[in-house]
């Protein structure tokens, strides 16, 4: 399955066919293996919120590991599935793999196992990225290496047993590095001011010594991130748009105020507040989901080769996320249905975009 996924050829001389049957089959395994784990990794989340969710053992190992299933082996396995297209390296393809076996191992009771593959998956994907900066020593690739390297941090300290607020804050650190990443690629498009390279920079050495050593320091480079995401992305001028423009750039503006709080929250967590749920899901919901919202329309043709006709029903799971998140953080009380309306928000999403992919296909079938 390491090879699934290649950039397709054309068929050879000898009449073989070319990985593109490959690719429909890699993509038929992979999405399933996806869809589930993301699946039980937000039932755990709901039993952790104190829900009576159903489903035995799998559950309540999904409940005990799931930071571990939502970061490393979810994100952990899109991320680099989607690194590895961009490279078109067959080898880059374990990667994912090994996220998603790191999950597995977990859901089946085998917390070191899972560990490992972790581990490993994230030094394979710090590989991969080394690969592309050698390629394209840019400096978006080689910020992505450092996110690459912010994630095989916290999984040596899973591995080694040190699970503790800077482990999670290296695996967060990886998503928020990747984002940040990617928006720096974006901001190529616009005319860009001499500060904004510099003060990325200083920003994102600040989140990494505050996912190492200080949680306050985590938290205002928190809040300092989201304020240089405002201050020079190019959201604040396609918010302006019309359509898909618009809805993305709306996506990424309502994540970056989600950022904001959440590093207000992981201040408060150095101040004894008791904020840890907000820290935790401001950024890991807030900010994380409301890129995925805001991405997925453009990375799933790339990645998945679905294209999807984008509509106003786009808005819907995006303003039920922003509305649960509201309600989650209200206080205690509120937080068990606000878990239930974050799961609907992201569900929503999926049946959104699964529509959006059979209008395209009808749309062209009319056509042709």
């Amino acid at each position: 399955m390491a090879a699934v996924l290649p950039k397709p050829r054309r068929r050879g001389s000898a009449g073989k066919p070319g990985p593109s049957r490959a690719l429909r089959v890699g993509r038929l395994l992979l999405v399933p293996l996806l869809a589930s784990l993301l699946l039980l990794a937000v039932a755990g989340g709901l039993l952790r919120a104190g829900l009576p969710v159903g489903g035995g053992v799998l559950v309540g190992q999904a409940a005990a590991q799931h930071a571990a299933l939502m970061i490393c082996g979810f994100f952990g396995a899109v991320v680099s599935l989607e690194r590895a297209v961009a490279l078109k390296a067959r080898a880059a393809f374990a990667v994912p793999l090994l996220a998603l076996a790191g999950g597995l191992a977990l859901l089946a009771g085998w917390p070191q196992a899972g560990a490992l593959a972790f581990t490993a998956a994230a030094l394979g994907f710090t590989g991969v990225n080394l690969a592309i900066v050698h390629r394209q020593a840019a400096p978006h690739t080689i910020v992505l290496l450092v996110s690459a390297l912010a994630w095989l941090t916290g999984n040596v300290r899973l591995t080694v047993g040190l699970h503790d607020d800077a482990m999670l804050a290296s695996w967060f650190a990886f998503l928020v590095i990747t984002i940040a990443a990617e928006r720096l690629e974006m901001t190529r498009l616009m005319r860009r001011r001499a500060a904004a390279q510099p003060l990325l920079v200083a920003v994102l050495c600040a989140l990494l010594a505050g996912a190492a050593l200080w949680s306050a320091l985590f938290g205002v480079a928190l809040v300092a991130l989201a304020l240089w995401f405002m201050s020079f992305d190019i959201a604040r001028q396609t918010v302006r748009a019309k359509g898909l423009t618009r809805y993305m750039a709306l996506c990424l503006l309502g994540g970056y105020a989600w950022l904001a709080v959440a590093g207000v929250a992981w201040l408060g967590l150095s101040l004894g507040w008791a904020s840890r749920d907000a820290a935790l899901h401001a950024l890991g919901l807030g900010f994380i989901f409301c890129m995925v919202m805001g991405h997925a329309p453009v990375i799933l043709p790339a990645v998945a080769r679905i294209k999807v006709q984008f509509d106003a029903a786009f808005y819907l799971p995006l303003a039920l996320l922003h509305a649960s998140l509201v309600l989650r953080l209200a206080g205690p009380a509120w937080r068990p249905t606000g878990a239930v309306l974050n799961a609907m928000a992201m569900a929503l999403f999926a049946l959104v975009m699964v529509r959006a992919a059979l209008r395209w296909r009808a749309m062209e079938r009319a056509r042709s």
